[in-house]
């Protein structure tokens, strides 16, 4: 049963940032990147049974406005707005779930907002900088900035999901084509439309101008800084919040999964392994609600008393 959240702005520097609030208990932030609040509603009205969830509109997409969209955004950007929300609700911290990009900008939060963070549970954070393929991962990623600039959305998601699905280590002959948008697709990594497609024959539907603007965005100024991210392990290792990977049982050797696993032996503890692929949470709400509730209780029963 659905839970009726409740819609909240709050003013962030260079912009406004949406957020969405349900349920009651300790605070828990439900965040991905570039996804926003909608693809986390069943999973947020699960976790709402007992914690007051947090959903939000990741800086300058959806709901959430930028006044200069040429500027970057970046991790700790991210990780800011969240300090913004926890301050905004009058918590003084909050445990966080954060999926994909959302995992990236979560480390970032705990490096930057260590008081404010209980346990961050980072689900397949994209950080192929700890990898050894990071140049080619590198150079893929300047494909896609190059394809939408030379031909178009659809032409950036094209080669944006083609690494979001590359099984394996990125070499220099660089990654196979995947079609846009893959067929039977729950990853929804990309939280906008391509603009270009088709379904089963019907017509393509015309992207709106706040959709156009979220998908340059997206791939001209919030990709690069996110998946260039190099997680500082020290600070992460002793910041004082909880930080806990988490990988698909599903996910297979596609790059977020490989970099968290690498990650995590980065930080001296096994991966959490959390139902299905790297979009899960999509698939599997009642799951993931498991899981995640399971991992915050393991943490609460381990603190002194």
């Amino acid at each position: 049963m659905s839970t009726e959240p409740s819609q909240h702005y709050v003013d962030v520097p260079g912009g406004s940032v949406y957020y969405e609030v349900r349920g009651s208990g300790p605070l828990l932030l439900v965040i991905g990147q570039p996804m926003t609040c909608g693809p986390f509603g069943p999973l947020a009205d699960l976790l709402a049974e007992d914690h007051t969830v947090v959903t939000y509109d990741p800086h300058g997409v959806g709901e959430s406005t930028v006044e200069d969209p040429s500027l970057a955004v970046t991790p700790e950007i991210e990780a800011d707005d969240l300090a913004q929300i926890i301050d905004d609700i009058g918590a003084e911290r909050a445990d966080v779930f954060g999926s994909s990009g959302g995992a990236v900008a979560g480390l970032a939060f705990a490096v930057r907002h260590p008081d404010k963070l209980g346990t961050l549970i980072a689900h397949e954070p994209p950080v192929p900088e700890v990898l050894p393929d990071a140049p080619y991962v590198r150079a893929a990623v300047d494909d896609i900035e190059n394809a939408y600039r030379t031909d178009g959305p659809g032409a950036g998601f094209g080669k944006f999901v083609s690494v979001v699905m590359h099984q394996g280590p990125v070499t220099e002959a660089g990654v196979s084509p995947a079609a846009w948008p893959p067929p039977g697709s729950g990853n929804g990594e990309a939280a906008t439309e391509a603009g270009d497609g088709s379904d089963g024959g019907e017509a393509p539907r015309v992207p709106t101008e706040k959709e156009q603007a979220d998908n340059e965005l997206f791939l001209l100024h919030m990709l690069k800084p996110f998946l260039r991210y190099q997680p500082p392990v020290g600070v992460l290792r002793c910041a004082g919040p909880r930080v806990v990977v988490a990988v698909g049982a599903a996910s297979g050797e596609e790059i977020a999964v490989r970099s968290a696993k690498a990650l995590a032996e980065q930080l001296g503890t096994p991966p959490a392994v959390f139902p299905g692929d790297h979009g899960g949470f999509m698939a599997d709400p009642e799951g993931f609600a498991t899981a995640i509730r399971k991992m915050l209780a393991s943490v609460d029963s381990a603190l002194p008393t």
